[in-house]
């Protein structure tokens, strides 16, 4: 998968301050939270001082380990009018897979949905293990062929082809083909 210079790199600093926020929100420690996900409170301390370079992985269970959407450890706050072009965007890309997941929205207040472009190549997939309870994934398949759904029972997808599942079971997203492309929409409770 090509990255460009402009989506190559995770939004540190937006992850730092965000980290942060909710890790102080929730009254836990770097030791805490970092056992609670699974990393290194090394890894962690480095993150929170806006250094590394996270995975989807670790920033999805530092995400359920402070008990807060994913999408609010990459969101900066967004101007009313908000244009993201293809190829654009916090882009951050998977140590398991040929796979990246670009936040394009994230919920507002009193709203219950992030959504994101996944660009993913050919490959054994994107598994992910659950996420919060609750959580619901939409994903609508814009170009290429891709296996998505429960990593027991996952649906191959067509362009234009729509599916929803549980997002708190495992789950994949496994692309069959180049130019494999799809819009995500994830919904909490």
């Amino acid at each position: 998968m090509e990255r460009t210079a402009m989506d190559t790199k995770a939004p540190l600093d937006v992850i730092a301050t965000s980290l942060r926020r909710h890790r102080a929100r929730a009254g836990l420690s770097l030791t805490e939270v970092a056992k609670r996900a699974g990393v290194a409170k090394s890894t962690l301390s480095q993150l929170e001082s806006g250094t590394g370079n996270p995975s989807v992985e670790t920033l999805w269970a530092l995400a359920v380990a402070l008990d807060t959407p994913f999408a609010a450890l990459l969101d900066p706050p967004r101007p009313k009018v908000q244009v993201i072009r293809a190829g654009e965007g916090p882009a951050i890309y998977s140590d398991q897979a040929e796979y990246s997941a670009t936040l394009v929205a994230s919920s507002p207040p009193n709203a219950r949905r992030d959504i994101y472009r996944i660009v993913a190549g050919p490959g054994p997939g994107r598994k992910s293990e659950p996420h919060m309870p609750g959580v619901v994934e939409h994903v609508i398949l814009g170009s290429g062929r891709a296996l998505v759904g429960p990593l027991d029972d996952p649906v191959e997808l067509n362009p234009g082809d729509y599916i929803a599942y549980p997002g708190d079971l495992p789950h994949i997203f496994q692309a069959l083909e180049e130019g494999t492309a799809a819009t995500l929409v994830s919904e909490h409770v």
